[in-house]
Order: C-alpha cells, then sequence, then structure tokens
C-alpha cells in the first residue's frame, strides 16, 4: 500500500520553536509542511515560511486562519501560549487531526480542555518533547519508588534561558509528576516551589523545585535524591532545540492512524504504563 507524507501545519511559525519545526519537518522523511499559521496582525504574515526558517522559498505563505488551515491537513504541531494552544485544540478536534502540543504554562483548566478535545481530535501533549527526558522520567519513577523511606528528599534543579516566562518548566514539572506517581502522592499536595527567609526544617515527604534563569541555556534538568551521607542524580542536558521539534514530528507521524484521545511521548516512545 503506498503512503503519503504527513501534511502538517506549524503554529507559531516564525517564532524560534516555529522556525525549528519547519526545518525538521524539511529534513525528515514522512512529512510535509502544508501550512504556517501566525497570529492576526504578526509582521510575518504574507512572507514565505521556508525563507523566514532559512530554507530559501518553500511556496508555504504564512498566514493568520488556523481553522482554514487545518481543515485540508494532517496534523498541527504547536508550541506556543497556552491560550493560543486551548483555541488550536478545539479548531483541530472540529477538523479532527493529530494535534502535537508542546506549550508549557498551561493551567489545569487547560488540561481539561485538552483532554476534552481529545474525545474528537487525536491530542498529543508533554512538557517536554524529547526522548531522553521521557526516558528520564521513567527513571525518576522507578528511583523514586525504590528510595521511598522518610530519610530519602527529592528537589527537583531546572535552568533556562533568559527569556522563558514559566516557572517551574513543563519538564521540571513533568518529572516532579513522574515522582510523585513513584511515592504514590500527588504533587500538587507534595510539592514545595519557593523558598525565602525562616522557612523552618524541609517537610518530609515534600518535593521541592528550583528554578534558574539567565543566558541562552536550552535546558538543564536535575533530580536530586538526597538521603543520608549520600545523594543519587537523574540529569539531562539540552544542546540543541531541534531535539524537541524532532521529538514533536515523531509524535505526529506516530498520531496520524491512531483514535481520538489524549496522549502522552510516553505512548508515542511505548512507556506507559496503560
Amino acid at each position: 500500500m503506498e503512503t503519503r507524507d504527513m501534511k502538517l501545519v506549524v503554529v507559531g511559525a516564525a517564532g524560534r520553536m516555529g522556525q525549528t519545526l519547519i526545518r525538521i519537518i524539511h529534513a525528515m522523511p514522512g512529512a510535509v509542511l502544508h501550512a504556517a499559521v501566525e497570529r492576526e496582525g504578526s509582521p510575518f504574515i504574507g512572507k514565505d515560511a521556508g525563507e523566514i526558517a532559512g530554507l530559501g522559498k518553500t511556496g508555504v505563505i504564512i498566514g493568520d486562519q488556523p481553522l482554514e488551515a487545518f481543515l485540508h491537513a494532517d496534523g498541527v504541531v504547536d508550541f506556543t501560549s497556552p491560550a493560543a494552544s486551548v483555541t488550536f485544540a478545539g479548531l483541530a478536534a472540529q477538523a479532527r487531526i493529530v494535534h502535537v502540543i508542546g506549550t508549557t504554562g498551561c493551567s489545569v483548566e487547560d488540561e481539561e480542555k485538552f483532554k476534552a478535545a481529545g474525545r474528537h481530535g487525536r491530542i498529543i501533549k508533554s512538557g517536554n518533547m524529547s526522548l531522553g527526558v521521557n526516558l528520564l522520567s521513567v527513571l525518576v519513577e522507578q528511583a523514586a519508588a525504590a528510595l521511598s523511606g522518610r530519610d530519602w528528599d527529592i528537589e527537583v534543579l531546572e535552568m533556562h534561558h533568559k527569556h522563558k516566562v514559566d516557572a517551574p518548566s513543563g519538564t521540571a514539572l513533568l518529572l516532579g509528576e513522574a515522582a510523585a506517581r513513584g511515592r504514590r502522592i500527588g504533587l500538587a499536595d507534595h510539592s514545595v516551589r519557593v523558598r525565602d527567609g525562616h522557612t523552618g526544617a524541609r517537610e518530609a515527604g515534600t518535593i521541592g523545585f528550583a528554578t534558574l534563569r539567565g543566558g541562552s541555556v536550552i535546558g538543564e534538568h536535575s533530580v536530586l535524591f538526597a538521603g543520608e551521607g549520600e545523594t543519587v542524580t537523574l540529569s539531562h542536558s539540552a544542546t540543541d532545540r531541534s531535539i524537541f521539534a524532532r521529538g514533536a514530528i515523531t509524535a505526529a507521524l506516530w498520531g496520524m492512524d491512531k483514535k481520538p484521545g489524549y496522549y502522552s511521548m510516553l505512548d508515542v516512545l511505548g512507556l506507559s504504563k496503560s
């Protein structure tokens, strides 16, 4: 049976991740850039998406009508903002296409809307699209379960570039959730996000987060399991933004023949327990 390339739409096409996605789609077998979308009023409307991404002319002109772009596509790849991603999820479900979401900083209410969109569309969402980070999350869950005594404290440390607007990062929260699953606790009730002033002793059983921002750091994440007289550290370093783009396109290709649903990168990589 002859297969065809998956027609993908990139939203936020002129941003750093949007440009990276366009370059990766151009290079990856099985995928083709179908359309590129920017917000209304963007100075990039009407420009060639390939030229913006440094590829030269591709004939794909950046527009501002997402539904029109989605209706004749197979999937959309989205690293935009929480509000925009919620809108795109509804439109992608309406068009019955794959929606890969790499957007971070989403609220619990946003997540519920993504899950609702998964009743008709194929939503694939992760706080981090890289293979390494998702493997790390599995290892963190296993370590948290094995080192479950009260003498083992868990701290999640992350650093990103100075332009990142949400904290902790989506990846840090993904790793914190993995640790909470290993401990069989809820992260929301056991996380410590801020320490300042006279905090008192560290509360046993909590999962702490520390956030660093500066320079052009793409992403550094470590999970520390601190015991009496020893510390175990699991970490991941991202040195190239394209790892997230490759993961997202891989997820889109995976989702092309799947039933409607709400999926994660663990499903894509065959690491999900469900």
